[in-house]
């Protein structure tokens, strides 16, 4: 690998198990002309990343290919992958081990399916101009011509055939097969596999050994490739040999004989009765003539088979019981006093079935032999079960014979005999119709139909039809064998067969059913389940195999669709064990393309023969010659997603790379024009089609072939058989049909594969293909013009005017071919084709005009252009656009994203249509026709769509569309980038690339711009995420996929906008709740929301300023000891909250603890927002800001509040502050109960916690009612609180904190006063520790109840904490809810592990769901999940979406179980670290599935039941995203300390 070039990466990215993605079991990869890696890669969490192990049979450097080999890869780091060094073709497999356990003592492993891949050959090409130089030939340039040997003449003869070829542009020869042929005389009937054809030779060289005739053969094939440059190919024929070889006389057992297969027995019976029938025919005395003209002749015919041959067989015998010998056995059984078994049968449920009942018990009991046929009468009654059935049935004892009439008894069971022998009977009646169908309808086609062969009258040596068998002469060689092995069946074929099956296997009925068209020379071979069961065979098609892999560059599969894969794959290791690079190419006709892939998967095939001769009309062959377009013109696939990455070898060095995620391969076509089994265009359509379907089998990107005959214009297929004229030579061949234009093509073809020109669009109109074939880099092509001559079309036909937007033409050729003949004298030695000659046609009319779109080329086809024409046209793109485009676009300098900061990346990025709208009032997000507007103004919203347009290379997709008839998204993104520049003058840069890119776009054609801006886009957003990366924290720089995506969300909701800051006259960016709902105004920045959401959105990812910002805002506006709920830039902020100041002193400790020198904050000084922290005043009043505090003061204060209770009444209390609310409401309360330390607070008219849905509905009777008002003292609050007072010990402890201790003053609770009191911080934080578990736990056992302050009346779960404890409404406080994973999380003090681990194993099992945390036990009677904020029914429970938190699944709970769940695994079970962070990944599953699809590129705030779509939900909400940044930080955290590996 060089040092300098970036090392080719291909990626492979696998299931959940390590199976193949879906419609990904199979991959192409290029040759190792220059050695790459193939990357395994799964995602973190999945199963295949516990512990996985890719186990593959690509062997190392250096050791041989062994199939059954497999070598360990290990996938690992924090996105578990592997590499494998690829440097040698052939065809491998790979599958996954992972997630061990133990069964009996031994490790188990998990297994996935198998994947395949394999690695084209390296073919190269010796120059033609008798220099030493070597082309590297990619499998698309691959120029073919079959030929048949037989008609070259000897080897010596070849030159003249040989220099046409080369002079034709031909690259690679294929042979028929050039061995020693059979009785037949068919290149495809072998006599003798190891010997060559004794034509070839000279007179001389025939008495040579066999060693040297081969090298003879290998001495041409040799000249062949360095003299004409040309590659070789040849048949391999592995299923059957000639049915003279005589080496089937000693080894008769390699065919499918009546010994080893006597389920054929039947079949022969058959076919040597219907060669005595032909007989009879064919002789004179028959009533019948022989030689059938009509169908009514043959109906008599017919007649008289079906009704003497069956029954001069006794076919039925082969179907049925002998029902006279079953019976004697049974007698004999009886009258010898066998025991029989008295318990096999019911004798009551005998009684009681009808007689077919009663067969079928017996048969399924007692009958062996159904299977498959054999013998006659194969089929057998175990005779003692039929007795024990019998004496059953009729309640007798049968070794008692004085008790029963024997008469009687045999009667009774011929009875049960005749009735199983009913559905037989049928089965041979069906089959009787399908033999007599197959026989009639295989005569008509070989006698009577036009285009079959019309054998003429019936004979001996040609029978009614083909002999299904051949029969081997018995002599001394033969007379050894077992009787019945000198009868092997012939090979052949059957309509729309299952490839897997054998055909003339047991459990095949075909050759009976005179199903297989048989090639009557050939003897099918039978190769059984491996070496072993015909060990002589094998080991003979090995050494043919081989011999043949020495000789030829490749091998053509014959009848691949019928070779056993397990075979083929033997003797394909084989040849490449002496030709690795050998070229593998199959005639597979399975009828699927997932057959096509398991057959190509396995054998390691290149290419499948494709035929354009199979189409019917202009549409069909536009839609094959399509399929081998490979890429569109203008394709956005999936490597467009390749990234640039360094990459650390074996030697430990780093060095650049290019990753290219892979996606499942089609197999590699070789579309053939003609192949010599297809009639020609003369016989299928007009010969004049000849060189329009030759020049759109050239514009494919595939390898292409012809067959010799072709070019010349032969009239007719060729029988291979039959036909022995030779090849005529000529002085110019070059003239001689289409040779002169084809050669041009040919070539063509071959450079537009070396170029790179991969990319083609086909169009298709009336009579008219057209082909444009692009290079996707210079942008370079050719079009060809195919006027197709299906039919009688001497006219120009229909055809708009071609219009190429910004392209330059230059016509290369307009040609036509006239045949001047249909029909050819008879030439008894030599093949000729129809004389003909190519017409000179006039240019087409190429034009320069414009449009209201631009410039573009308009090019007419000239009015006389018949049909077989051709027009081909060179074609570049104008000069304005850069030669280096793709460059261009692709490459952006680090000084575009280096002064761009976190602000800037947010608008360049994000910002939906409510942000942008806000700070540029009339702009809002790009609305793209026929699809709808995006999520995000930012590069995110393109991103969106463009991901979805890649997967599948949808050209068709209206965005795609909309780029190309117009530049107006182009113009949108630079246009918005710029009208932000007053405000971020940072963003120039960006301004001045994407300008100078857009500007570059929009000279392209118009069909390149979706490719082009999608290279732009997606280049310069991946430029923003890494400088975004960059300013954030190693976790996020270092972190997988996944965690650096999920950072971004951080760059979502931390923006600038006009309408809300964290200051009433200041504009400083903050934090949205979530997106489109919360993202400005009053309604954007929450209190809870923020510092629910700070420590994973803000300090995680490495924003300490911005953390920073909030915190002392929010401090600032402090009043009655609170935090305001809504912020609203802190003109009118609303405090109607009892937890969002225990979240913001959470916050303040996580600042403290993750921020380097972070409690410095507790000393700042800042001016408060309300100077006595009581009394509202307007901002603009002086009083607003006049009094300054710090950090510490503040957090006091809190303290010190809410230790003396809090009472207010919210100001501006009323409908204009809440318009839902009931004016009890508006009254917050908060006391402290010195008995156990608690706060507690709220009332049944207002949801002091996050669980805030307030009423809405009058028809239902909720307005002003809170769904969950969590009064009383609430878990997550108790943990927030318990957190913030065991920190400010610690404070204290080291001198970074003054207040110890609070003086509480005389304080009024529950109705009654309290005296003042001294309360220390530590006494409060002791109380608080003493009483939790007492107070919230639910044990498991009631008999516990009384160690706990429990009203076990109420209680629906056990092994719970309880959401709060002091409710109003008691039942209320035994609910089960998602809230104490946060005391979990913050105070795990409080909790008893033991009791933690059972409360959080039934959350997971209850409450769990795909995303999010379910905020109800389903088994409460309130659990309604699914949230509908439009409902507008009479349902209490769900109108006006009064279920929001009674059921539907809330995304950041999820977060803080997942951290609890950790934190108490652990503790625990120590020993766990590694399976618990595996099982957390692995839960986290759908979120990184959903970060990765949806739109808006983050997590949702809720979801229905069971992870459904919310659609009144926020689709990225802030603290959905932060939980769990922050469960990665403390994985990352446990990790580092105890040294878990990745």
């Amino acid at each position: 690998m060089s040092e300098t070039e970036p090392i080719t990466i291909y990626r492979i990215e696998l299931d959940d198990d390590g199976s193949p993605a879906e419609n990904s079991s199979y991959y192409r990869l290029s040759p190792a002309d220059t050695p790459y890696i193939l990357r395994f890669k799964v995602i973190a969490g999945s199963l295949a990343s516990n512990q996985g192990i890719v186990w593959t049979n690509y062997p190392p450097e250096g050791k041989p290919f062994k199939r059954n080999e497999f070598y360990k890869h290990v996938l690992a780091g924090i996105e578990p992958e592997c590499d494998l060094k690829i440097t040698s073709a052939g065809a491998y497999e790979y599958y996954v081990e992972h997630s061990p356990f133990l069964q009996d003592g031994s490790v188990v492993w998990s297994r996935s399916k198998t994947g395949f891949f394999v690695v084209d050959p390296q073919l190269t090409l010796t120059s033609r101009d008798g220099s030493s130089s070597i082309t590297s030939l990619p499998l698309e340039g691959l120029v073919i011509e079959s030929v048949v040997p037989k008609w070259m003449g000897k080897l010596s003869e070849w030159k003249p055939h040989l220099e046409t070829i080369a002079k034709s542009g031909y690259n690679m020869i294929h042979f028929v097969p050039l061995q020693y042929r059979g009785i037949s005389n068919s290149p495809y009937s072998i006599f003798d596999q190891l010997k060559f054809d004794p034509h070839l030779f000279e007179e001389e060289d025939l008495e040579k050994s066999e060693e040297e005739q081969r090298a003879l053969v290998k001495d041409k094939i040799s000249e062949i490739e360095t003299k004409y440059g040309a590659l070789s190919l040849t048949d391999i024929v592995w299923n059957h040999t000639a049915c003279n070889s005589t080496w089937l006389w000693d080894h008769p057992e390699s065919g499918y004989n009546l010994h080893n297969s006597p389920h054929l027995i039947a079949a022969f019976e058959l076919d040597s009765a219907l060669l005595r029938f032909s007989a009879k025919i064919a002789d004179h005395s028959s009533p019948f003539p022989s030689d059938v003209k009509t169908t009514q002749e043959l109906d008599e015919i017919m007649t008289e088979l079906r009704r003497t041959v069956f029954s001069e067989i006794k076919l039925w015998e082969f179907y049925v019981v002998d029902v006279i010998l079953s019976v004697q056995e049974f007698k004999d059984a009886i009258d010898a006093k066998t025991p029989y078994s008295k318990n096999l049968f019911d004798h009551s449920a005998l009684s009681k079935m009808t007689l077919k009942e009663r067969a079928a018990i017996l048969t399924e009991a007692a009958l062996s032999g159904i299977e498959t046929h054999g013998d006659r009468h194969h089929k057998k009654m175990t005779t003692s079960v039929a007795v024990s059935f019998m004496a059953t049935l009729l309640n007798l004892d049968v070794t008692m014979s004085e008790t029963f009439s024997m008469e009687t008894l045999l009667e009774e069971y011929k009875t049960v005999l005749n009735e199983v022998n009913l559905e037989f009977y049928k089965a041979y009646d069906r089959d009787v119709d399908i033999i007599v169908t197959n026989i009639e309808s295989r005569f008509k086609y070989i006698r009577l139909d036009e285009h079959g062969p019309k054998m003429g009258p019936i004979t001996e040596e040609n029978p009614l039809v083909e002999t299904y068998f051949t029969r081997l002469p018995l002599n001394e060689r033969t007379e050894a064998h077992p009787p019945g092995s000198l009868a092997l069946v012939n090979n052949g074929w059957i309509w729309n067969a299952d490839p897997l099956r054998d055909f003339a296997g047991k459990d095949s009925h075909a050759y009976l059913r005179r199903e297989v068209i048989i090639w009557g020379d050939c003897v099918k071979l039978r190769y059984g389940k491996g070496p072993e069961d015909v060990p002589w065979l094998w080991e003979r098609m090995k050494e043919y195999t081989i011999q043949s892999a020495r000789l030829f560059h490749g091998f053509r599969i014959d009848n691949c669709h019928s070779t056993p894969i397990h075979l083929a794959q033997y003797l394909l290791d084989a040849a490449r064990e002496v030709h690795p690079n050998l070229y593998v190419v199959a005639e597979l006709f399975t009828g699927s393309e997932e057959m096509d892939i398991r057959f190509v998967s396995r054998l390691g095939i290149n290419s499948l023969i494709r035929e354009a001769m199979q189409a019917w009309e202009p549409r069909e062959l536009s839609r094959l010659v399509h399929r081998h377009g490979v890429k569109p013109v203008g394709g956005m696939d999936r490597s467009s997603l390749c990234e640039d990455v360094p990459w650390t070898g074996a030697d430990g060095k780093v060095v650049p790379s290019r990753v290219t995620p892979l996606v499942g391969s089609h197999p590699h076509a070789l579309f053939m024009d003609c192949t010599h089994d297809n009639e020609t265009p003369n016989q299928k359509r007009r010969a004049e089609d000849t060189l329009s379907n030759a020049g759109l089998v050239c514009m494919t990107s595939c390898a292409i072939g012809s067959v010799k005959g072709y070019d010349e214009l032969y009239p007719t297929l060729l029988n291979l058989v039959t036909e022995r004229r030779q090849y005529m030579t000529y002085k110019d061949p070059m003239s001689v049909g289409i040779s002169s234009i084809k050669a041009r093509l040919n070539k063509l073809h071959t450079d537009m594969a070396l170029q790179g020109y991969e990319e083609a669009h086909v169009h298709h109109e009336n009579e008219y293909i057209i082909v444009h074939r692009q290079q996707p880099t210079t942008l370079k092509g050719y079009i060809l013009i195919a006027h197709t001559s299906f039919y009688d079309n001497r006219k120009r036909g229909d055809i708009m005017p071609i219009k190429l937007r910004d392209t330059a033409t230059k016509v290369l050729m307009s040609v036509g071919i006239e045949v001047t003949s249909r029909t050819l004298e008879k030439n008894d030695k030599y093949l000729e084709g129809l004389p003909c000659k190519l017409v000179a046609l006039e240019d087409p009319k190429v034009m320069r005009l414009s449009d209201a779109q631009g410039d573009f080329t308009q090019v007419e086809i000239p009015d006389r252009f018949p049909g077989g024409s051709i027009i081909l046209l060179e074609t570049t793109v104008d000069s304005k656009v850069p030669s280096n485009i793709e460059e261009l676009v692709k490459n952006i300098s680090s000084s575009v994203f280096g002064s761009i900061g976190w602000v800037e990346l947010n608008i360049v990025l994000y910002r939906c249509d409510g942000e942008e709208q806000d700070l540029t009032p009339g702009n809002g997000v790009y609305n793209i026709p026929n699809h709808g507007p995006l999520v995000y103004c930012g590069l995110e919203g393109y991103i969106s769509v463009l991901k979805q347009i890649i997967e599948s290379n949808d050209l068709g997709h209206p965005f795609c569309a909309h780029l190309r008839e117009g530049h107006w998204a182009l113009d949108y993104i630079c246009d918005r980038i710029k009208r932000h520049l007053p405000i971020f003058p940072a963003l120039a840069p960006l301004h001045e690339w994407l300008t100078d890119r857009m500007n570059a776009i929009k000279n392209l054609p118009n069909y390149l711009v979706p490719r082009y801006f999608a290279l732009a886009v997606m280049t310069a957003y991946e430029a923003a995420r890494q400088r975004a990366y960059s300013l954030m924290t190693p976790l996020i720089q270092s972190g997988d996929y996944f965690t650096r995506s999920l950072s971004l969300t951080a760059l979502q909701v931390y923006s600038f906008v006009d309408s809300a800051s964290l200051h009433p006259t200041k504009k400083i960016p903050c934090l949205a709740a979530g997106l489109p709902h919360f993202t400005y105004r009053h309604m954007r920045t929450w209190g809870r929301d923020v510092f629910i959401s700070l420590r994973g959105i803000l300090l995680v990812t490495g924003q300490y300023k911005a953390a920073k910002d909030h915190i002392l805002a929010f401090a600032s506006s402090l009043k009655h000891g609170m935090i305001p709920n809504l912020l609203d830039s802190l003109r009118s902020p609303r405090y109607n909250s009892r937890d969002s100041v225990w979240w913001f002193f959470q916050s303040v400790q996580d600042y403290c603890t993750l921020v380097p020198d972070g409690e410095d904050i507790l000393k700042e000084a800042f001016p408060r927002r309300f100077p006595d922290g009581q009394t509202f005043v307007e901002y603009t009043s002086p009083e607003a800001y006049s009094v300054s505090v710090t950090l510490e003061d503040i957090l006091a204060e809190i303290l010190v509040a809410h230790a003396n209770g809090i009472h207010y009444r919210e100001w501006n209390a009323g409908s204009r502050l809440d318009e839902q609310m009931s004016d009890k409401g508006f009254q917050v309360d908060v006391d402290l109960d010195f008995k156990t330390g608690f706060v507690t607070g709220g009332n049944v008219y207002n949801c002091g916690t996050w669980m805030d849905k307030m009423g809405e509905s009058a028809k239902a009777g909720t307005k002003g009612v809170p769904a969950t008002p969590r009064d009383g003292a609430d878990v997550e609050i108790i943990g927030l609180l318990k957190s913030s007072l065991r920190w400010v010990i610690d404070l204290h402890k080291r001198n970074k904190f003054g207040l110890s201790g609070i003086e509480v003053g005389e304080t009024r609770y529950k109705g009654l006063m309290r005296p003042a009191r001294s309360l220390s911080i530590q006494e409060w934080n002791d109380l608080i520790q003493k009483n939790f578990e007492k107070h919230f736990w639910v044990p498991l056992d009631p008999a516990e109840d009384l160690e706990y302050v429990i009203r076990s009346e109420l209680v629906n779960r056990r092994g719970m904490y309880k959401d709060t404890y002091g409710s109003i409404t008691p039942f209320a406080d035994y609910q089960l809810r998602p809230n104490f994973p946060v005391a979990m999380c913050v105070a795990p003090e409080l909790f008893d592990k033991d009791h933690a681990m059972k409360a959080l194993s039934l959350a997971k099992n209850s409450l769990l769901g795909p995303l999010g945390m379910r905020t109800l036990d389903p088994n409460d009677w309130a659990y309604r999940p699914n949230y509908d904020n439009q409902n507008d029914s009479e349902d209490r429970m769900v109108a006006k979406g009064w279920n929001y938190h009674q059921g539907p699944e809330w995304l950041w709970c999820t977060g803080y179980f997942f951290r609890a769940y950790l934190h108490f695994k652990v503790l625990c079970e120590p020993e766990s670290v590694k399976e618990t962070i595996y099982e957390l990944h692995r839960l986290m599953l759908p979120h990184k599935a959903q970060l990765e699809t949806s739109p808006w590129a983050g997590l949702a705030e809720l979801t229905n039941l069971d992870g459904a779509i919310c659609v009144d939900a926020c689709q990225s909400q802030a603290w959905s995203s932060s939980t769990l940044l922050d469960l990665l930080h403390d994985i990352d955290t446990l990790r580092r300390d105890r040294h878990v590996k990745q």
